[in-house]
């Protein structure tokens, strides 16, 4: 189906149950999805211009390199200036902040993440490998991963961490460097936590919430977080997905929308109904609705978040971990994948 152009399924659609899946391998499902739509999404991400989308890329249904020069970037009036070391987390890729036309990503290989996921994957293998999740522990990796030159490639650090690092170099413990940030960027970690502890975990929800208010203290980015993990942990046990968004999400998204939009493109509604941009009272139902719409075609909804443009890639983290919750990803779309390896060798 054209990602562009796809519309509600029909209604006795069947979408595939995941109770047959071991927690295990539904959480490393559930994962993979995430890391896959901020994948397909990072060349255009930002982007809110979709025509640009289209002119630069076509219709993506794959992986791809971002282009040299970013249509709508905003880097030129973008600015950091950290406290002293302890908050030097841009370092080579200061140089690029304050110049018109720079990609958020530009040295991104297609199949990479943005570095929000690759924090994710961090957080993924930290918990597998201790057994349990350990908020100092993380904070301690957190800092050393922003502040070690050569952890990543990317060029663009969201608000959050800014905040964070601003607060860190003020002489603030790592516990206390939280802001109240608005921005749905504060769910991308919430995947890798239902992958490393299962989806049924019984101290998952209270740990995503501990988690995600190590940086992000809203009171709706923390409501989210957990309808997410309320959301993975019912369909793991074989419920709908559509059914469940609708039970667990009436705050951020109803039947009745949904059926007012039906009829519309999914680029229609993100973009022209609800704002594409990063705020959560838009980004996380707009995330919803592209789960609620494209239940059991992963692949489908990945896409056509991208093609939606705006924050898809942390969108798209969302978007991704619900519907692979509902359906295993293509092969191609698994073997394209940089960090898709390291999620399942642990």
């Amino acid at each position: 189906m054209n990602p562009v152009e796809s519309t509600t399924p029909e209604p006795n659609a069947t979408v595939p149950a995941a109770a047959d899946l071991s927690p295990q391998a539904f959480g490393r499902q559930v994962f993979l999805g995430a890391l896959a739509a901020d994948a397909v999404a990072m060349p255009v991400h930002w982007y809110y211009n979709q025509s640009a989308i289209e002119r630069d890329f076509g219709l993506i249904d794959c992986y791809h390199a971002p282009k040299p020069q970013h249509p709508d970037s905003i880097l030129w009036r973008s600015e950091y200036r950290p406290l002293n070391e302890r908050g030097d987390i841009l370092r080579e890729q200061a140089q690029y902040w304050g110049r018109r036309g720079v990609h958020y990503h530009q040295f991104l290989k297609a199949g990479e993440n943005t570095l929000n996921a690759q924090l994710a994957v961090e957080l993924f293998e930290q918990v597998r490998r201790a057994g349990h999740y350990d908020a100092e522990r993380w904070l301690d990796s957190y800092i050393e991963f922003m502040l070690t030159p050569g952890r990543h490639r990317d060029t663009y650090a969201e608000e959050y961490h800014r905040h964070f690092f601003t607060n860190y170099a003020s002489g603030r413990k790592p516990i206390n460097c939280g802001v109240r940030d608005i921005h749905i960027g504060g769910l991308v970690q919430v995947p890798a936590l239902v992958a490393a502890l299962g989806p049924r975990h019984p101290e998952l929800r209270e740990i995503v919430q501990t988690h995600v208010a190590l940086t992000h203290k809203d009171a709706d980015v923390l409501a989210a977080a957990d309808v997410v993990v309320r959301i993975l942990a019912a369909v793991s046990r074989g419920a709908d997905l559509r059914e469940t968004i609708l039970d667990e999400a009436p705050a951020w998204i109803s039947a009745a929308k949904l059926k007012k939009w039906e009829a519309a493109p999914d680029r229609i509604v993100i973009g022209g109904i609800l704002s594409s941009a990063c705020y959560i009272p838009d980004a996380f139902p707009a995330a919803l609705f592209l789960a609620y719409r494209h239940a059991g075609r992963p692949a489908d909804g990945i896409c056509s978040n991208a093609q939606c443009g705006g924050d898809s890639c942390h969108r798209g983290s969302v978007v991704g971990s619900l519907l692979g919750a509902t359906a295993p990803l293509p092969e191609r779309l698994v073997t394209g994948l940089a960090n898709a390896s390291r999620v399942n060798n642990n």
